[in-house]
């Protein structure tokens, strides 16, 4: 009872602001202020949100961070629903190239059901994700009844769905894009591993390789693959983003297996202080085995990576955990993370 009255008096308290914050209540360390947002005729269709971890906000403290931003985007989105919907227009206004040859340019071996499939699957696009057959037709540049066996066939393969006389693709599409990335040995061999990985200790597991744009360039890490925590607050890392190498733990143990590498990262990088002065920072990585990188590439975020060597016995790779920096001290996260990130990287090996 005590927490059902709780729970009306948060929801009339919210009516009354406009807006409510959540205190750890679905998890500890999670804090959230969200608001919702409604269509022309006053309804609730969804709410905004904006989540954070006590280790970078107290409680009290996120509405007055947050609520201003919060408050203006609603407001765009709510103007946006009541903006009319843009106007189909193909990309260009001209047909395709494909469409404007002729089948002797084309050649014996172009199949133009194929290109023709492809072209409905791009009728899909910014403001265009929910299209009617005409509207599809008319973006792609086909007939009607083209455009609808095209539209047959994709849903029938499950790229595209139909609700009520209008298409949408279907999350199924993401596959072709991805088919690349997937092809990948090196994380095709990782993932597995990562997923036991994140589920053991709790937190976000990631691997990442050492790049540079140029000769100039300072060392940036990208990251090839990752798996989520089970958990609402964790840290998302996505496959293809970079960041710079010296300001994350797996740009370090990376960096002090490359003897060339290390000497190209910025000085402020490679020192750090310590009880005997100033050790070089990437000796002790190197020494250590591996990285801890704690409020430096963002505030509040703690990252934890360890090496993975190839036959040869190179550091081809970095495995690494990623978690909130207020969740425990950086010794206990040693504790609680390095058994297992150091096995998951063996197990790789």
């Amino acid at each position: 009872r005590r927490l059902a009255a709780d729970f009306t008096a948060r929801v009339a308290a919210a009516r009354t602001a406009g807006w409510s914050l959540d205190d750890q209540l679905i998890e500890p360390g999670l804090i959230a202020v969200a608001m919702p947002v409604r269509d022309p005729a006053g309804r609730t269709v969804c709410a905004v949100s904006v989540v954070s971890h006590t280790s970078r906000h107290p409680a009290a403290a996120l509405p007055d961070a947050v609520l201003p931003r919060l408050r203006a985007t609603v407001l765009a989105m709510e103007r946006a629903l009541t903006a009319p919907a843009p106007a189909m227009v193909a990309d260009d206004g001209r047909p395709a190239a494909w469409r404007r040859a002729s089948k002797r340019q084309l050649g014996p071996g172009f199949v133009e059901s194929v290109a023709r499939g492809l072209a409905v699957l791009t009728a899909f696009g910014t403001g265009r994700a929910a299209l009617t057959l005409s509207a599809v037709a008319e973006a792609a540049g086909l007939p009607r009844a083209t455009a609808r066996r095209a539209l047959i066939t994709l849903e029938h393969l499950g790229y595209t769905t139909a609700d009520g006389g209008r298409f949408r693709l279907a999350p199924r599409v993401l596959e072709l894009g991805f088919a690349r990335l997937s092809g990948l040995t090196l994380p095709d061999l990782a993932r597995p591993h990562l997923t036991a990985l994140a589920e053991r200790v709790g937190e976000s597991a990631s691997l990442a390789v050492l790049t540079a744009d140029g000769a100039d360039a300072q060392p940036a890490v990208q990251y090839v693959t990752g798996v989520l925590a089970a958990r609402i607050m964790r840290v998302t890392i996505s496959p293809g983003s970079r960041a710079p190498a010296h300001a994350t733990a797996a740009g370090r143990v990376l960096l002090a297996a490359s003897p060339t590498a290390g000497r190209t990262a910025r000085p402020e990088h490679r020192t750090a202080p310590g009880p005997a002065g100033p050790p070089l920072l990437l000796d002790r990585v190197r020494a250590d085995g591996h990285a801890l990188v704690d409020d430096e590439l963002e505030p509040g975020l703690r990252s934890v990576a360890v090496p993975v060597h190839d036959g040869d016995g190179r550091a081809v790779a970095a495995l690494g955990v990623s978690t909130h920096a207020g969740d425990r001290s950086p010794a206990a996260t040693r504790v609680a993370v390095l058994p297992a990130l150091r096995e998951a990287a063996a197990a790789v090996e």
